[in-house]
């Protein structure tokens, strides 16, 4: 929370600088044109000095901005900086009488908007100290006719009205939108961060599941052993029993690595892409024998590296298996790239994915009625996210479920 109050506040303070660049500028004009425009004289020299000092705080100011350990100390010290040098340019030129000292206010509404109460209160008891103090202490303005002097106050209420609406409407639009824009940030992290913690859970139940299965495992292993053995078993009964050893097998190394999948990251090793997704392919196969699959390579040039690691081949898997659920024949892998993005693309025959299942696209678990649609979906969106990519479903004659990942994020 203090780092992130503290890039909060070093935000203010970069738009604090802006505003005050275009506040000495309107008052450099000002003091340079009042003389020739409405024939005031002013003193110059002083004035100007000031102005320079505050160009000079404010380039200061500008140059340390950029750091982002800014606390609350810091901002209401250049505010009560800014109260005190537009004090004395006031009392230089009329005090209270001089319409422009309504922008006394503008350092107040900049605490306002972005200081705690405590602070917000000493700024404003010292920008109404130097209002009183500018109502009794003050060098008058040369005007004679006072009924120019009236023309001349009102018009210039006039203009402070407008600068003031006019900077108050910027620094307040800004920061509203910097306010909303970390309100998405935290919103998405918070999201992240449940999405994280959910899949943590579910590879504690899958450690736990896996542990629980070896047993039931081994028994049905020695069992098809046993009838193997039975010399009385027809042909065809003995070529089933053996597809039925080869899944028990399969099931049985699916299960010894799932702890280590869903807790332990197996040692990172990047290869290529297209020689990854044909071993993946060439397993799945052995789960779904009946079930039409080929690996196209679109690419362009020398296929990208990988990083191959356990969640991203689940991810691919559950898209598989989502696909052969709903149309096992004519499934197709294609997997493509360009000098940013790869691209793992599965295309199946079937009907399409759902409007609803469009809309989601994995960002949270499905009911178990969702045929082929649920768990593994968001699961495999997980595991893409973490790698800075992202899940694409499409319906183009049939259902289509890319996978997009950062060419840099790959190997």
């Amino acid at each position: 929370m203090e780092a992130n109050e503290a890039i909060r506040l070093a935000t203010v303070l970069r738009r604090l600088v802006v505003l005050r660049w275009w506040l000495i500028g309107g008052l450099t004009l000002a003091v340079l044109s009042v003389p020739t425009l409405l024939e005031i004289a002013l003193p110059l020299a002083p004035l100007l000095a000031l102005l320079s000092l505050m160009a000079g705080f404010n380039l200061v100011i500008q140059l340390w901005a950029g750091m982002e350990d800014a606390r609350a100390s810091d901002l209401s010290g250049q505010l009560a900086v800014d109260l005190v040098a537009m004090a004395v340019l006031l009392y230089l030129t009329g005090g209270a009488t001089n319409p422009l000292v309504s922008l006394l206010l503008l350092p107040v509404a900049v605490a306002a908007f972005s200081l705690p109460a405590r602070w917000v209160a000493g700024i404003a008891a010292l920008a109404i100290g130097l209002y009183s103090f500018l109502m009794l202490y003050s060098l008058p303005l040369p005007i004679a006719d006072a009924e120019r002097a009236t023309r001349l106050h009102l018009g210039g209420m006039w203009l402070t009205f407008v600068v003031s609406a006019g900077l108050l409407a910027w620094f307040v639009t800004r920061m509203t939108q910097a306010l909303r824009a970390r309100d998405v940030q935290l919103a998405a992290a918070r999201e992240e961060a449940l999405r994280d913690a959910q899949v943590v859970a579910l590879g504690q139940l899958a450690a736990g599941a896996a542990h629980e299965l070896g047993t039931p495992l081994a028994t049905m292993k020695v069992l098809a052993e046993e009838l193997v053995a039975d010399l009385r078993l027809p042909e065809d009964a003995r070529t089933d029993l053996d597809l039925l050893q080869r899944q028990i097998g399969i099931c049985k190394e699916i299960v010894g690595g799932l702890t280590q999948k869903a807790g332990i990251e197996r040692a990172r090793q990047t290869v290529s892409a297209a020689t990854w997704l044909d071993g993946l392919l060439a397993r799945w196969r052995t789960l779904w024998p009946r079930v039409s699959c080929t690996l196209e390579v679109a690419g362009a040039g020398t296929v990208p590296q990988i990083l191959a690691e356990a969640a991203l081949e689940q991810g691919i898997t559950n898209l598989l298996n989502n696909a052969a659920k709903i149309a096992p024949e004519g499934m197709r892998v294609i997997i493509d790239w360009n000098e940013r993005v790869l691209r793992i693309a599965v295309h199946d025959r079937g009907p399409g994915f759902p409007p609803d299942i469009l809309r989601r696209c994995g960002a949270e678990p499905l009911p178990a009625v969702a045929e082929g649609s649920g768990i593994g979906l968001w699961l495999t969106r997980a595991a893409v996210e973490r790698r800075g990519g992202n899940l694409r479903l499409d319906n183009d004659g049939g259902g289509v479920a890319t996978i997009e990942l950062p060419i840099g994020e790959t190997a």
